[in-house]
């Protein structure tokens, strides 16, 4: 089948009684029901919807909403849309079923729907895998490729050399053996052309290396643990692994273990206790046995004494008291020798400190005679305590040493103690609450001489009524907003009161936000058209509202030509007990901003060539606006091409500082629960390590350098936000576009630098910019300017004007609103929304509908180009 044409159903854009019947509801323009197209090609449906005034349009496939594709909404008429979907160069994942909708009221209305063909060289579903085999043992491969087209057939290769096919998808090879490495793959042909699968390399299995890192975790008296860690498995799983035990290397075996592996540990049981071993290691595959790991020694630890002294008796002397008891034999060898004996005696239930003894005999000094004594007798070792003998209890009434049970008293004074400190405490807390309870019921006493009078006994006035019936407003005010203190003092001086100025129609909207046309009154009655910021009116958090207002309040500082100056905010009351909606008033911009110019001047339906003074041009402005922000130590953060502005002479200024990560949400990616981030014009350091700076800004200004010379191409298409870092750390940046200057992409490719400190400054990125546009020879005189009113623009020449310097306006700007910063386009949420309405005139004036919507624009360039229009520099 051949392509499918880029536009599908085109509709020209011009005055709206061109369009004798116009499609009535929702529709599908032009489509077929059923289209199909080559892989890499683009696609282009239209849909058109009428008898609203301010659609929302989604594009939906396969009943999802389509995210990653280039979506533009064009007003015909007040009541008649015209929405798009580009697709630029389809894959397979775009073949699916498309249709388009909007919501009026509670109802979704649909379009007819098209289902989406892609065609294209096969695409492999399982292709061989890496497998590892014993030398001469047989093995198949599998590889199933798929269309459309259909069918599709597969053949086989081992290395150079074909070995199957042709045979259908799939197909399973079967290999006899093989005696060494070998690569296998298989190719899929269709009508469209052959398609590779990734090689299968085939490897012999053999029998594993030996272990090593042979380690002793821990060891007891009779227990060992061992790990190890495994060699190279030889390509075939390691199934057991085999623990060697012996007195000494080399010895005879004492203890063989096989274990299951993993893990690669194993407990050795029943060893001989204070007994020096040795141990090796070895682990088997199929294919057989490694060898043996080298010899590790280890000695098992003793045991501690098994047996307490006995026969414990003790003799009084003047001196104080000798203690007697029997030696103790090891029971087992494995507690080695034992000794010293340690000493525990205890009097009037406080222990005293114990005393190490050699031998078998202790003489005590320093106890009180008159009070029972209780003696304790152990014996020690290397290794640590035997149990403690019988305790011997001397009493204070004995004369001599006597052997049994220690004479044990209870003290009755502490038991009762406690329980009369229990019984004081209940009682004071008793006391407490009774004593409260009284003072709580004694409250109405204080009333008795006034109610005794026949007077109220309370007096009160509402500080409010509530009405349930009549709608309340919440004054507009900023104290309402529940803003900062510090954001409201810069605001109080810039506040416009609503009444002074009259919404019109609607400009462009996004996510949080729209952008609508209005008339502001000046002080001497006159009226200046503006355009308006406002948040949606769901949006009640006071964060997003401070967020909202915190980009008028930066704007308020700057005052420069090509940076957006704030004319003022204002609030909107509400209804029903509601917050006021905030809005930012900026100067109309009749162009809306760059990247939707540019991407209209290509893919419009009246294209534009621009010629590349012209872009130059725009990229000197910029530069301008940047180098005034950093000079006052401004970071923008967000620059690019939709965040630019052009106004009615074709100059662009910066503009969105903080809005756009609300309202422009297409071009952002999220990370984790952080703030949607510009991720294809970001700088690696911004990327790695959330760091921003004025370099940072340099590399956003390199990317919006290429988007002003594809005239609104997205950077870095067919590349996931996820894998821009990697794409960008491996040394790759945006490509050269064509009839791009060396020197322009030179100046593009040094703000893309790794090392932020090699990016050149904005000083030096305007110079440069403002050298190539001096080279560029003016347009050729051939052209044919016969279409053009020059009237306007000889008239300042005609006076000597002399070329406005930077920072002032140029003659007739300040009448119509068309200063830097205003908008006359916004992006939607996924790319963007702009009126064709913005050529229109001010209000009083009739609305005249020029032959071409860009002839204007286009006059203006010549004129521009030609050094007939005045143009500020910096």
């Amino acid at each position: 089948m051949g392509d499918v044409p880029r536009d599908v159903g085109r509709l020209s854009r011009t005055d709206a009684s061109s369009f004798p019947s116009l499609p009535s509801g929702l529709k599908l323009m032009g489509a077929p029901a059923k289209m199909t197209v080559s892989q890499g090609q683009p696609v282009k449906m239209n849909c058109s919807v009428e008898g609203m005034e301010d659609p929302d349009i989604h594009w939906m496939k396969d009943g999802a909403v389509v995210q990653n594709a280039s979506q533009v909404s064009l007003s015909i008429s007040e009541q008649y849309w015209i929405g798009f979907l580009s697709l630029k160069s389809v894959e397979r994942s775009d073949a699916g079923l498309y249709w388009c909708q909007v919501k009026d009221g509670e109802e979704t209305k649909t379009s007819q729907s098209v289902w989406l063909t892609v065609e294209g060289v096969p695409f492999f579903t399982v292709e061989p895998k890496d497998v590892a085999v014993p030398p001469n043992a047989p093995f198949q491969l599998s590889c199933e490729a798929v269309g459309p087209p259909e069918p599709v057939t597969i053949f086989w290769w081992r290395g150079p050399t074909k070995v199957g096919g042709p045979a259908p998808s799939p197909s399973v090879l079967n290999v006899t053996g093989v005696t060494q490495r070998t690569e296998f793959s298989c190719e899929a042909h269709n009508i469209k052309g052959l398609a590779t699968s990734r090689p299968a390399i085939v490897r012999l299995q053999a029998p594993p290396a030996a272990p090593f890192n042979v380690t002793m975790t821990t060891i007891s008296s009779r227990n060992a643990s061992v790990a190890w860690v495994p060699g190279a498995d030889g390509l075939a799983l390691l199934h057991s692994c085999t623990v060697q035990v012996a007195l000494a290397p080399g010895d005879w075996e004492v203890l063989a273990v096989v274990v299951p592996v993993p893990p690669f540990t194993c407990l050795l049981r029943d060893l001989a206790p204070a007994t020096n071993y040795s141990l090796r290691v070895r682990c088997a595959n199929a294919l057989g046995p490694s060898p043996y790991a080298d010899w590790v020694p280890f000695q098992t630890k003793g045991l501690a004494p098994t047996r307490a002294p006995q026969n414990l008796h003790a003799i009084r002397t003047d001196s104080g008291l000798i203690l007697e008891w029997e030696e103790v034999i090891p029971e087992d060898p494995g507690e080695g020798p034992l000794g010293p004996y340690k000493l525990s005696w205890v009097q009037e239930n406080r222990t005293q400190d114990e005393l190490m003894v050699e031998g078998t005999r202790a003489n005590l000094t320093g106890w009180d005679p008159q009070k029972d004594l209780i003696l304790r007798v152990c014996v020690s070792n290397a290794v640590g305590y035997g149990p403690w003998s019988q305790p011997l209890v001397v009493s204070s009434h004995d004369h001599a040493g006597r052997q049994g049970p220690p004479h044990s008293r209870t003290s009755w004074v502490p038991a009762v103690l406690g329980v009369l400190t229990a019984l004081i405490t209940a009682a004071a807390l008793a006391l407490i609450l009774l004593r409260k309870r009284r003072k709580e019921t004694r409250f109405g006493q204080a009333f008795d001489s006034v109610m005794a009078r026949g007077e109220p006994a309370v007096h009160f006035r509402a500080a409010r009524s509530f009405n349930r019936e009549r709608p309340e407003r919440i004054e507009a005010t900023l104290d309402s907003l529940g803003i900062s203190d510090e954001l409201k003092d810069k605001l109080e001086d810039v506040l416009i009161p609503e009444q002074q100025f009259t919404l019109g129609r609607m400009l462009g909207k996004g996510e949080f936000g729209s952008v609508r046309e209005a008339q502001l009154k000046q002080e001497d009655g006159s009226f200046v058209k503006v355009a308006v910021k406002m948040l949606k009116a769901d949006i009640i958090a006071s964060s997003d509202i401070e967020e909202f207002l915190r980009e008028a309040a930066c704007m308020k500082e700057f005052d420069h030509p090509h940076v957006a100056k704030l004319v003022g905010v204002s609030l909107r009351s509400r209804a029903k007990g509601r917050l006021p909606i905030p809005m930012v008033i900026l100067p109309f911009m009749k162009h809306g901003d760059l990247h939707a110019f540019l991407l209209a001047s290509r893919i419009g339906e009246n294209p534009l060539n621009l010629p590349l003074q012209t872009l130059v041009r725009f990229m000197v402005d910029i530069a301008c606006g940047m180098e005034y922000l950093s000079s006052r130590n401004f970071i923008h953060r967000d620059l690019a091409a939709r965040n630019c502005m052009l106004a009615e002479d074709m100059t662009v200024c910066v503009a969105d500082f903080g809005l756009s990560r609300k309202i422009y949400s297409g071009d952002y990616y999220r990370q984790g629960c952080a703030s949607k981030l510009p991720v294809k014009w970001l700088a690696l350091e911004s990327l790695a390590d959330n760091l921003y700076t004025v370099h940072s800004d340099v590399w956003a200004f390199g990317v919006t350098m290429w988007e002003i010379m594809t005239r609104g191409q997205t950077p870095y298409a067919g590349i996931e936000n996820a894998e821009i870092y990697n794409y960008l750390i491996g040394g790759n940046r945006l490509k050269q576009p064509p009839e791009c200057m060396e020197e322009v992409y030179d100046l593009m490719y040094q703000c893309w630098s790794a090392d932020p400190k090699q990016r050149p400054s904005f000083t030096c990125l305007r110079m440069e910019l403002e050298n190539i546009l001096g080279q560029l020879s003016v347009l050729s005189t051939s052209q044919d300017p016969l279409y053009i009113n020059i009237e306007r623009a000889e008239q300042p020449a005609e006076r000597g004007s002399p070329e406005r310097p930077c920072g002032e306006q140029p003659s007739g700007e300040a009448g119509d609103g068309s200063g830097a910063g205003a908008v006359g386009g916004i992006p939607s949420d996924c790319r963007y929304i702009f009126s064709p309405g913005g050529l229109a005139e001010s209000p009083g004036q009739p609305e005249q509908q020029p032959e071409s919507p860009l002839g204007e624009t286009q006059r203006l360039l010549l004129l521009q180009q030609q050094g007939l229009l005045p143009h500020s520099s910096c």
